[in-house]
């Protein structure tokens, strides 16, 4: 990524706001190509435990679980009360795990629009409520000095080219600019269905040399073995047989290259699910009273007392359903 910011720098012979660069993928990728996972900084290293995650999986916003840090942790309970009425679907005033799981899916989701109408807001500059490709190209590469892009150049990029294939997928009505609704396809393709099949067949024109449609352990590593040592190359061949290539044909299939680029929300949210479950179900019912959550209530929301976050601050959520 490095390489390429300089690269971007000499063909724009201008200073360029590099806080937008990531967006030219939509999200940053992993090393070996696959899509960071939204739980990817919910442990960093040495374990270290990102409450932040927590919060947000709850409350399905950045914006409203940093305003929550600043609540009373009287307020904070008395508004996390009010939350787990919206999530006990059975009413029974407990919440079991698939209704925290489904709840936490929900706010996977409000997270991603989120973030896409954010977004969204810098990137429609003429504010029409669309975004055709050349804001798109200015918002990320342009600068404030700076009105003129030369687009000839940035089209010839190979990243920029991909870039454009979503954009095009992402644009339903052909209409060559992006809805709010479109851009949220395109600010996180890995989260859309409808979008799979473009994130695959980038794939397969990146990777599969022989063109047979399929990915050998080879192609799937690239030139990554060159740029590690044997032991990264042996942790590799073990996701890979283990992992994806679920049929056991030496070969990643379509599915296959799906199941390893798209991150799986499911499997995110099971995780938090177990995660908060251990924390915080006192006397292993594998129930979760609202007594026991509220008493946990720095786990799942936190208050201004410990430094953590919310989303009951919008009134229109707490009549929200699932």
């Amino acid at each position: 990524m490095q390489g390429f910011c300089l690269l971007l720098l000499t063909l724009l012979s201008t200073s360029i706001d590099t806080a937008h660069i990531g967006s030219l993928l939509n999200k940053e990728r992993e090393e070996d190509g696959s899509y960071i996972s939204r739980d990817h900084n919910h442990f960093g290293e040495g374990g270290q435990h990102n409450v932040d995650f927590d919060h947000e999986a709850i409350l399905g916003s950045v914006k409203e679980a940093e305003e929550f840090e600043h609540l009373s942790p009287e307020e904070s309970k008395k508004r996390l009360r009010l939350l787990l009425k919206n999530m006990d679907l059975n009413k029974d005033n407990n919440i079991d795990r698939k209704e925290l799981h489904a709840w936490i899916l929900r706010s996977f989701r409000m997270l991603s629009v989120e973030e896409s109408d954010s977004r969204f807001e810098d990137a429609d500059l003429n504010e029409d409520g669309q975004v055709d490709w050349q804001e798109h190209v200015k918002e990320t590469y342009g600068s404030d000095d700076s009105d003129e892009i030369d687009l000839a150049s940035l089209n010839d990029d190979e990243l920029l080219k991909q870039d454009k294939m979503i954009f095009t997928a992402a644009d339903n009505d052909q209409s060559g600019t992006l809805s709010r609704e479109e851009y949220q396809s395109f600010s996180a393709p890995e989260e859309h269905p409808q979008m799979f099949p473009i994130l695959v067949k980038q794939v397969l024109d990146e990777k599969d040399l022989d063109k047979d449609g399929f990915l050998s352990f080879q192609e799937y590593m690239g030139d990554r073995g060159e740029k590690h040592d044997r032991h990264y190359v042996i942790e590799e061949k073990d996701k890979f047989d283990n992992e994806y290539d679920t049929n056991k044909d030496g070969l990643l299939n379509e599915n296959e290259i799906l199941s390893w680029i798209v991150p799986s929300n499911e499997d995110i949210a099971k995780e938090e699910v177990n995660h908060l479950f251990a924390a915080s179900d006192d006397d292993h019912d594998d129930l979760l009273s609202f007594d026991e959550v509220v008493e946990h209530h720095d786990i799942f929301v936190g208050s201004e007392a410990t430094d953590f976050g919310d989303h009951l601050t919008n009134p229109n959520l707490i009549h929200e359903e699932l």
